[in-house]
Formats: structure tokens, C-alpha cells, sequence
């Protein structure tokens, strides 16, 4: 996305959300409150796998972001990752790994207001999967989702496109070069 996107993606499943007028409630958008899980999945050639999003009543407007989504009824963040993965990707054989990140991020979409609390999972695939399709996606999710594209580090590093989180390219070197984190790091939040 750019600077005038959206900081989270396409919202993915609608499950796990609490509704509120949020701060200085009053008329305009709703406020969609969700805790979401998000998967850095890393190929074996150490390549992303990001989604491409646009707003529905705007299809110009465009991001890359990773795959993941809101919790459903109790299920765990790790559950939630694996399922959202699944279902917007069509892979299911990962290797799951730590939460590198966290984040808070709010940001309109499709006409409402979402205020999330993203985990960030590193996860590995078992081999390379050349074209990966959604395999379950939600209403919203079918109007907003342009494709799929693995992305090395270079080419993220170089891109001219917007991509969520906006230090993601920073942040993939450094889990590259260095490894995992010893605990999450709590990323700045992103409010548009």
C-alpha cells in the first residue's frame, strides 16, 4: 500500500472481531476491533510469499501484504496463522516457526474502520510451491485479492509497490541475516 493505503491488508475473515464506536465515536465508519495472526512464509530459497490487495471501491489504490487474518471463535493465534494460511494460499505443509513481530495497526477498508493487534509468525515451507492459489476465501477477501507472489529479498527491497508492514524488506533482511528475534519485536504502529 501507499503512504494513503492501508496499513493492515485485506482484512481477511470477519471471524474474531468486536465492534465499537472507538475513540471520539460518533457518526462515520464502524470500527472493527480484531486480534490477528500474520505468517512471514519463507520459501526453501528463503523467498516471501505476499499477497496482493486492493480496496474494493477503489481497485487503483494497491499493497502487498502477508497472508493471515482474524481468529475465529477460541481458536489460538498459531491456529488462526496455519488456517489463514490454508485458506489464502492453498498451503498447508509448514513448518511453524516463532512470533517475530507485533504490531497494532488501524486503517479504513471497504467503507468501515479496522483497529488490529497483528502477530507476526515465521513460518517455512517443506518445498516450493510455484503458483499458489486461495483455496477459501471470504466475500470480502474474493473482492479485494489480486494474486500471489514470491518475492526474494532484493526484488523487496527494491520494489516501488507499498507493502504492509511498510518496514517489511527491513525487517526480512534482518530475520535473513541474523535470525529469529530471542522474543517478538514490537513494530511502530501504523494509523492511516
Amino acid at each position: 500500500m501507499t503512504d494513503t493505503g492501508r496499513p493492515g491488508a485485506g482484512p481477511g475473515s470477519g471471524a474474531g472481531e468486536g465492534r465499537t464506536g472507538g475513540p471520539g465515536a460518533g457518526p462515520g465508519p464502524e470500527l472493527l476491533r480484531r486480534r490477528v495472526a500474520r505468517v512471514v512464509l519463507l520459501d526453501p530459497d528463503d523467498r516471501i510469499l505476499l499477497l496482493h490487495g486492493y480496496e474494493p471501491k477503489d481497485p487503483d489504490l494497491t499493497w502487498w501484504f502477508t497472508p493471515g487474518g482474524g481468529l475465529e471463535g477460541d481458536e489460538t493465534r498459531e491456529e488462526a496463522a496455519l488456517r489463514e494460511l490454508a485458506e489464502e494460499t492453498g498451503i498447508t505443509e509448514v513448518d511453524l516457526g516463532p512470533v517475530l513481530w507485533k504490531r497494532y495497526c488501524s486503517f479504513p477498508f471497504d467503507g468501515r474502520r479496522w483497529d488490529q493487534d497483528e502477530w507476526y509468525y515465521l513460518a517455512r515451507t517443506r518445498g516450493t510451491e510455484p503458483a499458489p492459489r486461495p483455496q477459501a476465501l471470504t466475500e470480502l477477501e474474493t473482492r479485494s485479492l489480486a494474486g500471489l507472489r514470491w518475492w526474494t529479498s532484493a526484488e523487496l527491497s527494491a520494489a516501488r509497490e507499498t507493502v504492509y508492514p511498510t518496514r517489511l524488506a527491513e525487517l526480512l533482511q534482518a530475520l535473513l541475516d541474523e535470525g529469529p528475534p530471542r522474543a517478538p519485536v514490537v513494530l511502530a504502529p501504523e494509523i492511516v
